[in-house]
């Protein structure tokens, strides 16, 4: 995408630090280089324009949802491994964190206790006569 001017940045160049302007993670002297780039080159203003639009839709529609601890560390991950130019695994970030809470959630669920497990507390035996019910 290019306006067919010359810019002191090149345009693929500011679209691909695109989300770290928007994010405002981006050093001062960067920034203002962008904003010049971005007052010249209406392509790039518009595509900078819907980013920022979808941005804040995603915000104001999924501002509220928890969200598992540790998918911020994997999204950075999925995004280093993108910018080093490596594969990346086929499932998304999103479904992988999800995948692994119900896993979490399903091993503590699973983790016996003395209460409603049919163990005998002082023995640890099965009750026989729960088991001789169920076989009826």
């Amino acid at each position: 995408m290019s306006c067919g001017e010359p810019h002191e940045k090149d345009c693929s160049e500011v679209l691909d630090h695109l989300y770290e302007y928007l994010d405002r993670e981006m050093p001062e002297g960067e920034c203002a280089d962008f904003q010049v780039h971005l007052d010249e080159c209406s392509p790039c203003l518009e595509k900078y324009g819907l980013e920022q639009a979808v941005k804040k839709l995603v915000k104001r529609c999924c501002g509220h949802d928890d969200v598992p601890s540790d998918l911020r560390s994997k999204v950075m991950g999925r995004i280093e491994l993108i910018r080093a130019g490596e594969t990346v695994p086929e499932v998304s970030v999103l479904e992988q964190a999800k995948k692994e809470q119900a896993q979490r959630e399903q091993s503590d669920a699973a983790a016996p206790t003395a209460e409603g497990t049919g163990q005998d507390d002082a023995t640890g035996s099965t009750d026989a006569r729960t088991e001789a019910a169920r076989a009826e």
